[in-house]
């Protein structure tokens, strides 16, 4: 009788409060396809690595037909229209890309292949941020980020384990089968990649999940069993960071961590600040025990750090990542070598086929090398950008009194202007799923992880 009136109830219900019910209990097709494109970036390095070396071009045309196809589903449905001035600077910004990159072609700069990727390497993953980000609702963004922190809870493990093997072991090889391409920490400790196919990518993963990760922390747990889940992901968050060897991981989560114990100190309301300051003292108390158990891995980055302090410069290493390389900003043109020409998908079009940091290793140095004059307004409209998000987010914390979508916002900030997303595939994809993220923050502050 119940299931009959339960049956009777739902079809004399109102057609618009059926079809509420139903949306709000399935994934929008604009969520899935960023999590389809997601787990291929996550998981496509252990493809390569351990199952198939020849899967690249397959995996890289996958998740460029998924991100077409939700550009494409976005404009059909009118989507862009949610975030109409974000897609207006970009309408301009893909004529200047796509005239200029004509002209580099015309004067016989570059070539036609190169053209096109260097259109995929500066527009694709950007337009795929904001395609996905204005179709999304609050409940998908809640279960993209519960997926995100899931996928983080299952690289702890595997990390550390490559941490504790040797560099030589199956579960550190990298792409090559020779041995000596393996990155090291130190002489007998691998740097671990976790599932993707070079340090710099599992780097960057790292730092894309730090600030969800602090946002699950500054979240509300309705129930006990949400605090002990919010404590899993912090402590894989740390174990990550620890056994990464990585400087940038290092400053990434130790940075942002800061700025959110502080900003929730600051921001929260005066009854609340108790909560806060017990929340900053466990937060420490987790990161200290995580540290006990891999002492190891803390010393060997001791030593590379200290090792890498007598051979580089540190302020002139953080003027590199974020200005360029001096050098390659004195070989710079005003109309660039080539929008595309210095990534790495392009290499396969030079006559030695490798051009490996030919253009410059920072981001910023090879925008220029690249663009040209069109690098230089490229530069520029990320300044903008990164302004526009961070003002934002101020606001939106000021408002709601949560530190989340300014922490977001910083790591945005950081990503856009350090890591190599015109050059690396990885990187890009990476960056394109930060920007998402970072766009329905401001769309959905009060992030609801745990419903």
């Amino acid at each position: 009788m119940n299931t009959a009136h339960a049956h009777r109830h739902a079809a004399g219900a109102p057609a618009g409060h059926r079809r509420v019910a139903s949306s709000s209990a399935r994934l929008s097709l604009s969520a899935k396809l960023l999590i389809a494109v997601m787990l291929i970036v996550i998981c496509e390095g252990a493809v390569r690595k351990w199952v198939a070396d020849g899967s690249t071009l397959p995996l890289i045309l996958l998740r460029d037909l998924l991100s077409v196809f939700a550009i494409v589903r976005a404009v059909r449905l009118g989507h862009f229209r949610r975030l109409r001035a974000v897609t207006q600077v970009l309408l301009v910004w893909t004529c200047c890309v796509v005239g200029w990159g004509l002209l580099q072609l015309t004067l016989g700069q570059s070539s036609f292949p190169i053209y096109v990727i260097g259109l995929r390497f500066w527009l694709l993953s950007i337009w795929f941020a904001v395609a996905v980000a204005a179709g999304m609702s609050e409940r998908d963004f809640a279960v993209t980020l519960r997926i995100l922190m899931a996928s983080l809870v299952l690289m702890a493990p595997l990390v550390a384990l490559q941490q504790r093997s040797p560099p030589d072991s199956f579960i550190n090889k990298s792409l090559s089968d020779d041995p000596r391409a393996v990155f090291l920490v130190t002489a007998d400790v691998a740097r671990a990649t976790g599932t993707f196919s070079f340090t710099a990518g599992f780097v960057a993963y790292v730092s894309l999940c730090v600030p969800f990760v602090l946002g699950v922390l500054e979240a509300r747990k309705p129930l006990p069993k949400h605090l002990l889940m919010a404590a899993l992901v912090f402590a894989a968050l740390v174990v990550c960071s620890l056994v990464s060897g990585s400087r940038a991981a290092y400053f990434y989560s130790g940075g942002l961590l800061a700025i959110y114990l502080l900003g929730n100190l600051l921001l929260t309301s005066a009854r609340k600040k108790g909560r806060a300051l017990v929340a900053a003292v466990v937060a420490l108390c987790l990161i200290g025990a995580t540290a006990y158990f891999f002492g190891g891995a803390i010393d060997a980055t001791k030593e590379r750090f200290a090792l890498a302090a007598q051979n580089e410069d540190m302020a002139g290493r953080i003027q590199t990542v974020f200005l360029g390389e001096p050098e390659t900003l004195a070989k710079a043109t005003w109309l660039g070598a080539g929008v595309g020409i210095g990534s790495n998908l392009a290499s396969s079009y030079w006559p030695t086929g490798d051009v490996l940091f030919a253009f410059g290793e920072a981001e910023n140095g090879r925008t220029i090398s690249e663009g040209g004059l069109l690098g230089m307004a490229y530069i520029a409209l990320k300044l903008a950008a990164i302004v526009a998000g961070l003002v934002a987010g101020l606001r939106i914390a000021l408002r709601t009194r949560t530190v989340f979508p300014i922490i977001v916002w910083v790591n945005v900030a950081l990503a856009v202007m350090s890591w190599s997303a015109i050059g690396q595939l990885t990187a890009h994809a990476l960056l394109g799923l930060m920007l998402a993220l970072g766009l329905l923050t401001l769309r959905f502050p009060n992030m609801r992880f745990f419903g």
